[in-house]
């Protein structure tokens, strides 16, 4: 059977996400991206053309979906750590002008004790004890000056490198946004292709395809309930994912209203308190690989070679996750596609 499974983009802004499954969204993308005219047949009048090319496009836009959530979550990360390295450099600023400041008030220490040799000095004083006294006073005031000195041009050298540092991050963040830009391109073209080609397919026809190529069900069959979880905290994440049957597919978010594949288990994780990954590919080495026959309810079940759908087990051969655009989070075989990792988290 074909795979067929829904673009699961990890999340940058909900609006995104809902503008892609619109019906505005998907006639400008297709215009956009050069999608087939309207005019066209776009399945050389076979229905089972068009079904599989739309199983293709769910799994093409899954795949850069992921690519998207990592690109996001890159994102973030350098965002935090630009202004991490802008707050070291405003710092590094600060003290390059204290000490300035410091230098400057042994340099008028210095001038203001004059420039006549300091054993003229003392032959001509009235008070030599009290020459001697600032005599090392100034001496002291020259380590001083030195130490002083030194410490200036470490912060100095530290503050070229922060900003340095600041300017590729900042550059690396700019790449990083153009290639969610790009992710983002790609899924709304895949997705609008695909619902332009179901909107050619007749009633009865799409109706045929969902029941050929997917067997989504809201319920799980019978004696997957009462399966053991792996550990008390899968079994929390098994409770949350179950919370969230019905709810709908959207790419890039990752709930509470709506999910992707990768948002769906990273957020029922999390409602367990374990703190998952954004992309599926990141997700399937979160934990300890095991095998199929291993698997238990909370488990990971990544799917395909590239890792781009991933579903939670229930047990009883049955899995649970956030298909595609279109469908709802829902219960399905643990065989819906080639398995390609099991995790125990």
């Amino acid at each position: 059977m074909a795979s067929h499974r829904r673009p699961s983009q990890s999340g940058l802004t909900h609006s995104a996400k809902v503008t892609v499954l619109s019906a505005a969204a998907v006639a400008t993308a297709a215009a956009a991206f050069g999608g087939v005219p309207a005019s066209a047949d776009p399945h050389g009048g076979s229905p089972q053309t068009a079904q599989a090319r739309v199983d293709r496009l769910f799994e093409e836009a899954e795949s850069a979906t992921e690519r998207y959530n990592a690109a996001g979550e890159r994102s973030v990360k350098l965002r935090r750590a630009l202004s991490r390295t802008q707050d070291g450099v405003a710092r590094g600023q600060e003290n390059v002008n204290r000490m300035r400041q410091a230098l400057g008030s042994v340099a008028g220490a210095q001038y203001r004790s004059g420039g006549m040799d300091p054993a003229l000095i003392l032959l001509f004083s009235s008070d030599p004890d009290s020459y001697l006294s600032r005599a090392e006073a100034l001496e002291r005031l020259g380590e001083r000056q030195n130490a002083v000195l030194r410490e200036f041009r470490v912060v100095q050298r530290e503050l070229v490198q922060e900003r340095s540092e600041a300017a590729r991050a900042l550059a690396e963040l700019e790449r990083t946004r153009a290639a969610v830009a790009r992710s983002k391109r790609v899924v709304e073209r895949k997705l609008a292709e695909a619902q332009r080609l179901l909107n050619t397919l007749t009633a009865r026809e799409r109706d045929k395809f969902t029941r050929a190529s997917r067997s989504g069900r809201d319920r799980a069959a019978p004696g997957a309930v009462g399966a053991p979880a792996a550990s008390s905290r899968a079994a929390a994440a098994l409770g949350a994912a179950r919370a969230a049957v019905g709810r709908p597919y959207v790419w890039g978010a990752n709930g509470p209203s709506g999910f992707d594949c990768s948002g769906l288990t990273q957020w029922s994780y999390a409602q367990a308190g374990i703190s998952l990954p954004r992309t599926s590919q990141a997700q399937r080495n979160a934990g300890r690989r095991v095998s199929l026959a291993e698997a238990r309810p909370g488990d990971l079940i990544t799917y395909r070679s590239d890792a781009s759908h991933i579903a939670m087990y229930v047990g009883n051969g049955q899995v649970l996750h956030a298909p595609y655009p279109g469908a709802s989070v829902r219960y399905d075989p643990v065989g819906m596609m080639p398995v390609s990792g099991v995790t125990r988290v």
